[in-house]
């Protein structure tokens, strides 16, 4: 925001730079033409200083109150309607003063009356230009902040579907946990207890993470590893895991919590339909300048429940990596000897606007 400020207020600096330059140069034409036709030096300099002077007053006025009304319909006519006007004013205005200070000199007074419609035509076309830049200036001001309105509003709207969506997963979890928990307490209290115990290491973890928008993929597997662990409960020795992640890999980042529905749609169709034991596989590796994550899971399609889509988990990782990146290939599903496998790419945030990959 400073940094803006600090643009507008140096854009402002120069314009107002490039308005004096502009008046001062004309002003001195304006002496020049006056004292080729005979007129002293101080007089041509006063009636150029007066001309100006004026003539920048009604240019700044006309600046001015096109900050505050912008015509919507009809802008060239109200270009030329307003150039009439305003000229005719400051001619008046001029001759009225002009008149009255040299009320006794006969010749400049002549002078004078001869070049009224010259200066006339020549005022005209310099606030006609005056009122079209600034038409253009200030309709390009309002496009952008209409531009910079709809923006804001699309990141908020945006934001609340993430937070949405990050949000929908925990329900389920929690109370599969909760299920889980009550199944055990009569059977198993200790272990009973000590899910208990991930649980809340787990909700501790979510809460810590709940303002971060993005975590780096070693704080991701620290996290993902508590509800493993409280998955593990759950199915005892059925659910093996196994993690591979390259050291460069660890340090990239990711959208937080974007793991724990990949690693739950694994154990869903993974363990849900079996009696085996299972062992669900995490990757990830440096790809190019983006994160790639691997997720991978034994899958037999004979006994395997029917697959309708991908599931709300993958659905809304797929939909928060498009709200994030506009991009519907960061999600790759397959299916290779009896295995699902899910790959996710991640671009790399490199500042607040730009990502890699």
């Amino acid at each position: 925001m400073a940094k803006k400020n600090n643009i507008r207020g140096s854009r402002k600096a120069n314009i107002g730079v490039v308005f004096t330059v502009w008046w001062l140069i004309c002003g001195s034409i304006h002496v020049w033409i006056l004292q080729y036709f005979g007129v002293t030096y101080n007089k041509a300099l006063a009636d150029a200083t007066i001309s100006y002077l004026l003539l920048g007053g009604s240019c700044l006025f006309i600046i001015n109150n096109m900050r505050y009304y912008l015509p919507k319909k009809e802008k060239y006519l109200y270009v030329i309607v307003m150039s009439f006007a305003i000229t005719a004013l400051w001619l008046a205005l001029l001759n009225f003063i002009l008149k009255a200070i040299y009320k006794h000199d006969d010749m400049y007074l002549q002078l004078l009356q001869r070049t009224l419609v010259i200066r006339y035509v020549v005022a005209f076309l310099m606030i006609a230009c005056n009122i079209l830049l600034s038409l253009i200036w200030y309709t390009q001001k309002e496009q952008q902040e209409e531009t910079d309105r709809r923006t804001a509003t699309e990141k908020l709207a945006r934001d609340a579907e993430l937070n949405k969506l990050r949000q929908q997963l925990q329900p389920h979890f929690l109370f599969n946990s909760l299920n889980s928990i009550s199944a055990l307490t009569g059977l198993q209290p200790e272990k009973a207890r000590h899910m208990i115990q991930q649980l809340s290491d787990f909700l501790r973890g979510t809460l810590r993470n709940e303002g971060q928008q993005w975590v780096s993929l070693k704080d991701e597997m620290e996290y993902l590893q508590l509800y493993l662990d409280i998955e593990k409960v759950r199915f005892g020795y059925r659910l093996q895991s196994k993690t591979d992640c390259e050291e460069a890999a660890l340090q990239m980042t990711l959208p937080s919590m974007l793991l724990q529905p990949l690693v739950e749609n694994a154990i869903k169709f993974g363990l849900y339909d079996t009696i085996g034991e299972v062992e669900i596989l995490i990757a990830a590796k440096k790809n190019g300048g983006m994160l790639q994550v691997t997720v991978q899971n034994p899958y037999d399609e004979s006994t395997a429940m029917p697959m309708k889509g991908t599931g709300f988990g993958l659905a809304s990782i797929r939909r928060r990596l498009f709200l994030l990146f506009g991009r519907q290939d960061l999600l790759q599903l397959k299916k290779e000897a009896n295995q699902f496998i899910v790959v996710i790419s991640i671009p790399q945030i490199i500042n607040d606007n730009k990502v890699a990959g």
